[in-house]
């Protein structure tokens, strides 16, 4: 499975991170959105944060916008039920974005360094806000250095299955599809978009699929996998 991939393409949220996207109806955007200085009533912050999540949900699953995916500022845009200065959208934005990233356990990423020892490491991300505070916490961890090219959805509005992000990151890698592996928890949407794109892919969190070449409980076990198939 392993012997021929010099490159692995990995999913981020639920293979390596974790504790994502906390938009459930327990969460109280007002506490973020106050300490970064917003002016907005907590009940108005509420409604914005959960219609602007809403709006961009529906529209996550559309094929119609797999290609040409809204920002969050255009999910604003459409909610909102008054005139928000350019300062305060901004706000409204960090206070989505806070919720939407997760976290990378020291265990990861002990894992992401033993499969860069043995593959070149890139990452085709799914997320909704700008990828500022992602790059700020891969360049913390040092996580940066470790993948040689990645596509964030937000950039380009393009969301998986598109193949697109794929065959962006496997041109920016220059090795052949053939020599590529997609790792993701998602068989819709890394199994489908990898699939689209011609390249193989192995699911992870106990996702199965028929088209997949395996499936494995996590990271961490497909981990220790290639390294017993190493020895």
């Amino acid at each position: 499975m392993f012997a021929e991939k010099s490159a692995l393409l990995l999913d981020m949220n639920g293979t390596f991170m974790f504790g994502h996207d906390r938009f459930d109806a327990t969460e109280d955007f007002s506490v973020h959105h106050k300490n970064i200085g917003g002016t907005l009533p907590a009940a108005e912050i509420n409604r914005v944060i959960r219609a602007a999540y809403q709006f961009l949900d529906r529209r996550y699953t559309d094929e119609l916008f797999r290609d040409n995916f809204p920002s969050i500022r255009d999910a604003i845009n459409a909610v909102k039920r008054r005139d928000l200065s350019e300062k305060e959208i901004c706000m409204i934005i960090d206070t989505f974005s806070f919720h939407e990233l997760g976290y990378i356990s020291d265990e990861y990423m002990d894992v992401l360094l033993k499969l860069r020892e043995r593959f070149e490491l890139s990452a085709v991300i799914d997320i909704w806000s700008p990828k500022k505070n992602w790059v700020e916490m891969f360049e913390s961890r040092g996580i940066n250095k470790l993948f040689s090219a990645s596509s964030f959805s937000s950039d380009r509005g393009m969301v998986k299955p598109s193949p697109k992000p794929f065959e962006i990151v496997v041109n920016q890698l220059n090795i052949p599809k053939e020599e590529c592996l997609v790792i993701g928890d998602s068989p819709r949407r890394d199994l489908g978009g990898a699939y689209a794109a011609g390249i193989d892919c192995v699911l992870v969190g106990d996702a199965t699929d028929a088209r997949a070449l395996g499936s494995f409980p996590s990271l961490l076990e497909l981990c220790d996998e290639i390294m017993c198939s190493n020895r």
